[in-house]
């Protein structure tokens, strides 16, 4: 079983910064894709970046690419989300997630095992 734990969301104005974090526990970190995915209230959850974990290679959504950045930390068993220049439609709760084995896109909620609850993140205009 793995364990997911976020935090770093919290209240930004529009053009500003945060960067979210994901702690592991539980199982081997580096075996783990590691992803992150956001939800708006009303709304599908949505496939924001991942990291591959045996490559370190990044992918992004569109709407991100460029602006957020997804890194981990094998010593910390901790995944991070840079994000910067931030949109109000941005606002959203942000979700880390973690598989093993899948070769399934990335971008597929459901090709993920494992969930954190959740951070929230408000961009305000």
């Amino acid at each position: 079983q793995v364990q997911l734990v976020e935090s770093g969301g919290g209240l930004v104005q529009a053009g500003g910064s945060l960067r979210l974090s994901c702690v592991t526990s539980g199982r081997t970190f580096s075996y783990y894709d590691m992803g992150w995915f956001r939800q708006s209230p009303g709304q599908e959850r949505e496939f924001v970046a991942a990291i591959v974990w045996n490559s370190n290679t990044a992918y992004y959504a569109g709407s991100v690419k460029g602006r957020f950045t997804i890194s981990r930390d094998s010593a910390k068993n901790t995944v991070y989300l840079q994000m910067n220049s931030l949109k109000p439609e941005e606002t959203a709760v942000y979700y880390c997630a973690a598989r093993q084995g899948s070769t399934l896109p990335l971008d597929l909620s459901t090709s993920f095992n494992y969930w954190g609850q959740g951070t929230q993140v408000t961009v305000s205009s």
